[in-house]
């Protein structure tokens, strides 16, 4: 199956920010702040964004980010007591029942949700909101959906009257997705911002993400580009049908273009806003510093655990042999990158192409030696590959300077000699991923879209994602793989497509087509009343969904 379709955004952000503690990781669920919360009280977030477009056919927001509290999907992101982050129903009464070998997926709807003026949401609202995700006048949104769905491909939208068939509504609370394959995570998918209810007729093709219809427990009071957005409680929400946001303050404001570093110091010295405040970027490095020297500021963080992947990518059509490419993998000095990035605290030293939090990651290391390298395996493995120790081509961001000098340093222990062209980010993001490839090596990072070896191997390594625009930097291509990501992406049962998937990763590893270096960390900064303040096992973000105060005042 081709999805061609990724969290391109979050990629190039990646890439930007790697410097800094990387971008998306996994979290602890012991990061919580006390789970003493209270109901009542307003919750600032401080956000450097300039405007809040919060149509959700536009979005590729996690849901348990910025429109979590506003939006209900079929499903949704639960994180349980142990930090797992599991798929759960949200307005359907499961995950999805599958049918047809993995095909067809139905949905049955609970009774009582509604929406902000407290009419009943339908299925045919759910069918209506996923449609308008195919105007073309709405774009930028997470479209895996598009790619799944029959007869997707030639469907336009809703805005001339036409509808798409693969969507059945044969009652107000039946909805039925038919597929062009199996996909097993089709329950994951169904949590994303496109399956947000969206009333039919409104919706227009602009606009209305200024101020859309909420189906969650708070609706839009107000919305002013670079000023803030004001979001009230959702009077015809219903506890009872929602098990997963717990809506605790009485107002939650998002204050705009806030500077991070100015954000982060008025949250450590809890002044004005700053004590009932949090950031939703992670923390600059000078202010984390500053944070981890201080004991009152210091309680004031919290640090995601190990997980999206920072990795190295080889270009293999350029390095082709797999002696030189297994030298690069014994050579790099994975604690000088990992020091290069911040210390410990920008994350753990990685082995494995699935991240940890994500169901089928196995440990393991292919290419065992000390953190530092094992320069000596590296010069055998060159001297067997018949080759000169090679002349490499590394580009990078300006931002990732330090982290591009430490490959470079690395490698030149193994008589690799590596030139760095720095480019900015704009820049990076395309020679990293047209149809040129004009680089032998790329420093990079992904967090998948939802936490599913799919989402994590796929667009990496699948060999329809390299070039046009797509994510598979090593320009990987390897038939057998390519027939192991289908096998595993058409497996339903979540248990059995897990070992596969860590076959998968192996298979990969053993061609050496990236480096991984780190499972990156984030950490964040809340203000001192603050309280569940939870990161779980994936994402490496704060779940808005149960922030609460620990005081009203």
């Amino acid at each position: 199956m081709k999805i061609t379709t990724w969290r391109a955004a979050a990629a190039a952000a990646c890439a930007a920010v790697l410097a800094l503690a990387g971008c998306g990781a996994n979290g602890n669920g012991a990061n919580d702040a006390n789970k003493a919360g209270v109901t009542g009280g307003m919750l600032t977030i401080l956000t450097s964004a300039t405007e809040m477009d919060l149509d959700p056919a536009k979005s590729q927001g996690l849901p348990i980010t910025s429109n979590g509290n506003i939006f209900r999907r079929l499903t949704a992101w639960k994180i349980t007591e142990g930090g797992e982050t599991k798929v759960v129903p949200d307005l359907a009464t499961t995950t999805g029942e599958p049918s047809d070998d993995g095909r067809t997926w139905t949905y049955t709807l609970k009774d009582g949700v509604k929406f902000e003026d407290g009419t009943p949401i339908t299925s045919k609202d759910i069918k209506y909101g996923l449609e308008r995700s195919f105007a073309d006048s709405l774009t930028g949104g997470l479209s895996y959906h598009k790619t799944l769905l029959e007869g997707a491909q030639d469907y336009h939208g809703p805005f001339d009257g036409e509808e798409l068939d693969s969507i059945e509504t044969p009652d107000d609370k039946t909805i039925v997705f038919h597929l062009n394959a199996p996909f097993g995570d089709w329950p994951w998918v169904a949590s994303l911002a496109g399956f947000t209810p969206v009333p039919q007729g409104k919706g227009p093709a602009s606009g209305y993400g200024k101020k859309p219809v909420s189906s969650g427990p708070y609706r839009i009071e107000s919305n002013e580009a670079g000023k803030q957005t004001v979001l009230v409680r959702n009077e015809n929400w219903d506890k009872k049908t929602d098990s997963v946001r717990t809506a605790g303050p009485d107002k939650i404001v998002f204050k705009m273009s806030q500077d991070s570093s100015v954000a982060a110091q008025s949250i450590m010295q809890g002044t004005g806003e700053g004590r009932n405040a949090f950031s939703a970027s992670t923390v600059p490095a000078a202010q984390l510093a500053q944070a981890q020297a201080n004991p009152s500021y210091k309680k004031l963080l919290t640090t995601s655990s190990s997980g999206a992947l920072s990795y190295l990518a080889i270009n293999t059509e350029h390095v082709k042999n797999l002696k030189i490419r297994q030298a690069i993998e014994y050579a790099i000095d994975k604690k000088a990158y990992q020091t290069a990035s911040g210390g410990t605290i920008a994350g753990d030293i990685a082995s494995t192409l699935i991240t940890p939090g994500i169901a089928g990651h196995v440990d393991y290391n292919l290419y065992e030696a000390d953190p530092t390298g094992d320069v000596d395996k590296a010069k055998q493995l060159i001297k067997e590959s018949g080759e000169a120790a090679p002349t490499l081509k590394l580009i990078a961001t300006s931002d990732q300077a330090e982290l591009a000098s430490s490959i470079q340093t690395s490698l030149k222990r193994a008589g690799i000699t590596v030139n760095i062209q720095t480019l900015n980010s704009d820049v990076y993001s395309d020679a990293s991923t047209n149809d040129k490839g004009d680089y032998d090596l790329v420093i990079s990072g992904w967090q998948p879209d939802f936490p599913s070896p799919y989402a994590n191997i796929s667009p990496l390594f699948d060999s329809t994602q390299i070039g046009n625009g797509n994510y598979n930097q090593a320009r990987y291509n390897n038939p057998k793989v390519d027939a192991l990501i289908k096998k595993a992406t058409e497996t339903i049962n979540q248990t059995e497509a897990g070992k596969i998937w860590a076959e998968t990763d192996k298979t990969i590893m053993a061609d050496a087509p990236v480096v991984p270096l780190l499972y990156s960390k984030n950490t964040f900064i809340h203000g001192s009343n603050v309280t569940d303040f939870i990161i779980g096992q994936f994402p490496a973000y704060p779940d808005y969904t149960q922030v609460k105060l620990a005081s009203k005042n």
